[in-house]
């Protein structure tokens, strides 16, 4: 980290710069992930109170931490410290950010919210069994499952106009040999409603 003093310096002593160089580490360790980045140190004093201020730019935010104490290594080291913890707070915001903002998660939610409850067998009492959340997590990381219809394929070759006309009876897929090449298709239904075509 690049580290730039402005103002009158007091002297310091070899144990205080150390002290002060391990927290600017500690610093640069946490912000610096893309590219070096740089502090500034503005020092002032009045009377008997020295005024330390650090400001440091992170991912389009000015940090900014201020102190004021009777020796001038204390309001740099407070300074630091108060910057340190914006920056914790801010990666910490970035992480929860992105967490709770993924669309497969948000998916899986609707879905689940969307689904009509089964009714009941006759004779048996509806046991509502609330699974813990990382049952849930641990549901929706796994695979799709394979299932095998039994459903014949049409011989004739076809356009992909017809293959349209033919998915509208309500499939959600439709294998059909191309009518130009006699290459297989598919056409598979999204969520969305739309259509996608796979050429083999």
């Amino acid at each position: 980290m690049k580290i730039t003093f402005t103002g009158k310096q007091d002297k310091l002593t070899p144990s205080q710069e150390r002290k002060l160089a391990m927290a600017f580490a500690r610093l640069s360790k946490l912000l610096e992930r893309r590219g070096e980045r740089g502090a500034q140190v503005i020092l002032s004093e009045e009377r008997h109170l020295r005024h330390a201020e650090v400001r440091v730019n992170f991912y389009d935010h000015a940090l900014f931490g201020k102190s004021s104490a009777p020796d001038q290594f204390t309001a740099i080291m407070d300074a630091v410290e108060k910057v340190e913890k914006q920056a914790l707070r801010l990666l910490e915001k970035k992480r929860e950010k992105k967490r709770s903002s993924s669309p497969r998660k948000e998916a899986a939610l609707a879905a689940v919210e969307a689904a009509p409850e089964e009714p009941a067998a006759a004779g048996r009492k509806a046991k509502k069994a609330k699974r813990p959340a990382a049952l849930e997590e641990e549901a929706e990381l796994r695979p799709a499952r394979v299932v095998r219809t039994s459903a014949r394929v049409n011989g004739k070759p076809m356009t992909l106009e017809e293959a349209m006309l033919a998915m509208e009876d309500g499939r959600d897929y439709l294998l059909y040999r191309d009518a130009d090449t006699d290459r297989p298709h598919i056409l598979i239904r999204r969520s969305d409603g739309g259509v996608d075509l796979v050429e083999a």
